[in-house]
């Protein structure tokens, strides 16, 4: 599994893990079943501490991404297409509003937005 580290990124290592499997589930690379690397492993693929891996796995637990087995280990868990739908939404909200924060720092109208919205979408097929 291809995790990557920014140390110079302000985002936690554990919500970097997260974010990383979360998207590799998203996206189909995980699949239902898979078995992610054990804490103990993914800490020292990555050398870091294992209370951080352990962090990233409850939280991918807590928000329903993945189950854990004592004695087993971690599993991706069968998503319903709802719960991945919300996952998609919350990141489109969260990119949207720096985008919209951006858009009102510059006097850009919701007009002038929504047409830049509508030419990047694809929905200005007359050019």
């Amino acid at each position: 599994m291809d995790i990557i580290i920014s140390n110079s990124s302000g985002e936690p290592i554990y919500e970097q893990i997260c974010s990383q499997i979360k998207a590799m589930i998203m996206n189909g690379t995980l699949k239902s079943g898979d078995a992610l690397p054990s804490m103990r492993n993914l800490a020292q693929q990555l050398r870091i501490s294992i209370i951080t891996t352990k962090r990233a796995y409850e939280e991918l637990e807590r928000d329903g991404f993945i189950e854990s087995y004592t004695g087993k280990g971690s599993f991706v868990k069968a998503q319903n297409a709802e719960l991945l739908r919300e996952e998609y939404l919350r990141q489109i909200e969260e990119l949207l509003s720096a985008a919209c924060e951006k858009a009102q720092n510059c006097n850009l109208s919701l007009e002038e937005m929504t047409e830049i919205l509508a030419f990047i979408y694809g929905g200005n097929k007359n050019e």
